[in-house]
């Protein structure tokens, strides 16, 4: 007869739910999933609701989502008026981050198709590697003390 809780430990989880066994801790860490219940012989052990956690946690990274974003979902009630507005205002918030994203990948598509227009192979010289080279020379060194722009994740 099958236990009426069951509880797997580390790798069932990681193998059930998709996230390695690295992600759980680190998620454990950063308060994405509750610590996990220990056994006897102090293995960490997780139930069904914890893969489901884990799986909700796969899924959003899958699609992009920061830490945070993936924390204010969790932290939200199903049945509740003003959480589904929260929810709502992150996933707007999270498509407007890709949109962006989206803006400079066909910005760089457009860019790289132009360093390949400029060398079809045949000169004796790459002309394509000269020009990665002349770029890498013109980019401006960053500021001693100046952060570079954050990414989303």
């Amino acid at each position: 007869m099958p236990a009426q809780n069951p509880h797997y430990r580390i790798g069932e989880a990681a193998a059930l739910s998709g996230v390695s066994a690295a992600n759980i801790r680190y998620y454990e860490k950063e308060g994405l999933l509750s610590a996990p219940v220990r056994s006897d012989n102090s293995y960490r052990t997780y139930s069904d609701p914890d893969l489901h956690q884990l799986r909700f946690i796969r899924m959003c990274r899958a699609m992009d989502m920061s830490l945070d974003e993936v924390r204010a979902l969790l932290n939200l009630d199903l049945r509740s008026k003003a959480d589904c507005a929260a929810a709502c205002e992150t996933l707007d918030g999270h498509l407007s981050h890709v949109r962006e994203r989206l803006a400079e990948l066909r910005k760089l598509e457009k860019d790289l198709i132009a360093i390949r227009d400029c060398c079809d192979g045949q000169d004796a010289t790459c002309h394509l590697i000269e020009m990665l080279h002349q770029r890498a020379d013109a980019q401006a060194l960053p500021r001693a003390g100046k952060a570079a722009g954050k990414r989303h994740v």
